[in-house]
């Protein structure tokens, strides 16, 4: 009787490596149509925008000369790419630099805060003096 004992971890490595590897592969073609769908949102924004400027451009061109409409656009174009950025600005300030410092040594920041119990009627235990506690 001939057992394959000795190539046992060899063998179960390449299965999980297989394993591995084929559920990466589907991972990265869902998210690959993903990118595809994203990108041609994208390309269909831009040419909307485009359409819509130039059919504004086209109205105020009625009324105006036409460098004054293209002026009018370009500046309100300008308005909103200021108001763009300044509103992503301020949403990536809100964002952490840094987390926050664990309240007592040897806690992870982010653990979850468990309130002490103490029984009835004993006495109670010394505080920390990073504990802000009245």
């Amino acid at each position: 009787m001939d057992t394959n004992l000795p190539n046992l971890p060899e063998q179960l490595s390449q299965v999980v490596r297989d394993a591995i590897r084929d559920e990466l592969r589907e991972q990265t073609k869902k998210q690959r149509r993903a990118a595809r769908m994203y990108a041609g949102a994208g390309a269909a924004g831009l040419y909307g925008g485009a359409a819509l400027t130039a059919f504004l451009l086209l109205v105020l061109a009625m009324a105006l000369p036409y460098w004054a409409a293209a002026l009018i656009v370009a500046v309100l174009l300008l308005g909103a790419t200021a108001l763009l950025s300044r509103g992503a600005r301020g949403s990536r300030s809100a964002l952490p630099d840094r987390p926050a410092a664990p309240l007592e040594p040897g806690v992870p920041p982010g653990a979850p805060v468990m309130p002490s119990v103490t029984p009835p009627g004993s006495p109670e235990p010394p505080h920390s003096p990073l504990r802000n506690t009245p």
